[in-house]
């Protein structure tokens, strides 16, 4: 775990105790900041930021955290924050102090959160970049940012390749992160930076289950995982776009799902599976049931995109933009007081099917975007072209659409094969007629 500055430390436990706080709830305080602090290490978040605090609020209503007990987490993180902010002003006052490496690079983690907020990209692509960003800083150790060169980037990748053996996937995503780092964050041309060796990806043949495998792994999943997967199965989806789904996604009337800010916030629609509508609407009414329950309680409505909530200032509350797949318990917002309500975690499905698989004895590795491959593979296996098939998963290229013709075996694909193995005449006789 990770520790706090021995000083610092002393100071957050001097001032629980000058405010009265109960000896048995100063440890708890300590504990609280203890998790706050490794949390932000684990998953390359800012201890300074208020997003990140956010970030571990949602996952402590992930772990079954009381309203309580978050409240008590918030209240350490702030007090921690408010040390902080006295003893950077006290080394602001000292005029001989410089900037050292550290404060440096932080500056430019908030100035690359900053860029890629700007240009709307995914929080995965920032939870990816800051990560590299960071494991590229402490690659570097005290190096100073203005002192970086390209050939420390060169190193790193060096590194990643030869010492820590990362895939070559992995490689080209530093490469990518960094490259943007550099690019929109320093402003600064790398030369020389081009002649960095990139691993070369191999070819990549997804995973597909057949039918009877799909049914084997649902029916050991228990609700609501089961018709998540359902949906990740039967309508092509990614597992953000599933998670992130609200009830205003699903018109049973026409039978289409509207995907809202798919992978590169791109909007589609997919038909909705039939054979689903009765288990989707038993669950739409359970939504029902607890939207009201949380009205009741004086919530304040579920998470919103972007300034929406601001905008919109009702619209949290409203049955529309709740949760298709609402988390367990509500979520304490540190920085305006409030209860909100999150969707399910990615993580929680993702150990629900691990459990799933490794009980129906597959002999495939299957993940959840393995139900993804499979809907696309299973829909090529029974005709439909190709086009159709890229607009139903949302894919920019129909080039990424064509792995798909690698993982079936069908009539709509000709095998390659050769000219002498056709049917009909051999060459012989052709060229008879040709004369």
């Amino acid at each position: 775990m990770q520790a706090i500055a021995p000083q610092l430390r002393g100071e957050f436990e001097a001032e629980l105790k000058r405010r009265a706080i109960p000896a048995p709830k100063r440890s708890h305080y300590t504990k609280w900041l203890l998790y706050y602090m490794d949390f932000c290490r684990k998953y390359y978040h800012a201890p300074d930021d208020s997003e990140s605090c956010d970030a571990f609020m949602i996952k402590l209503g992930e772990k079954g955290q009381s309203s309580e007990r978050q409240r008590q987490a918030a209240a350490a993180i702030a007090l921690y924050w408010e040390l902080k902010r006295k003893e950077n002003g006290k080394s602001a006052d000292n005029e001989n102090l410089a900037i050292g490496p550290s404060e440096s690079w932080e500056v430019a983690f908030r100035r690359l959160k900053d860029c890629i907020l700007t240009r709307h990209y995914s929080k995965n692509t920032l939870a990816t970049y800051t990560k590299w960003a960071r494991q590229f800083c402490q690659f570097l150790g005290e190096v100073s940012l203005e002192d970086v060169k390209a050939k420390d980037a060169a190193d790193f990748f060096t590194f990643l390749a030869t010492r820590k053996k990362v895939a070559a996937s992995t490689q080209n995503q530093a490469f990518n992160a960094l490259l943007f780092f550099f690019k929109h964050v320093l402003d600064r041309e790398f030369e020389g930076f081009e002649g960095v060796v990139r691993a070369k990806r191999s070819n990549y043949i997804p995973v597909v289950l057949s039918r009877e495998e799909v049914d084997h792994v649902l029916e050991r999943l228990t609700y609501p995982y089961d018709l998540i997967v359902k949906l990740l199965y039967g309508c092509g989806l990614r597992l953000f776009e599933a998670v992130n789904l609200r009830t205003g996604c699903f018109n049973f009337d026409a039978g289409v799902l509207t995907i809202h800010d798919g992978k590169g916030k791109k909007d589609r629609t997919v038909p909705l599976p039939g054979s689903l509508e009765a288990e989707l609407r038993r669950h739409m009414r359970r939504v029902g049931f607890l939207h009201d329950k949380d009205l009741a309680e004086d919530f304040d409505g579920a998470f919103m995109p972007s300034a929406l909530g601001r905008k919109y200032r009702n619209a949290a509350k409203e049955f529309p933009w709740q949760w298709f797949f609402p988390a367990r318990n509500l979520t304490y917002v540190a920085e305006t007081g409030e209860k909100r309500r999150y969707h399910q975690h990615e993580t929680h499905v993702r150990k629900a099917i691990k459990t799933a698989v490794a009980k129906a004895k597959l002999t495939k590795r299957a993940t959840a975007h393995t139900f993804r491959h499979s809907f696309a593979s299973h829909l090529l296996q029974n005709g439909y072209d190709i086009r159709t098939i890229q607009e139903l998963l949302g894919h920019s290229s129909v080039k990424t659409t064509m792995i798909y013709t690698h993982t079936v075996k069908t009539k709509t694909i000709k095998e390659a094969k050769s000219p002498l193995d056709f049917e009909g005449r051999g060459v012989n006789s052709i060229a008879d007629d040709a004369s």
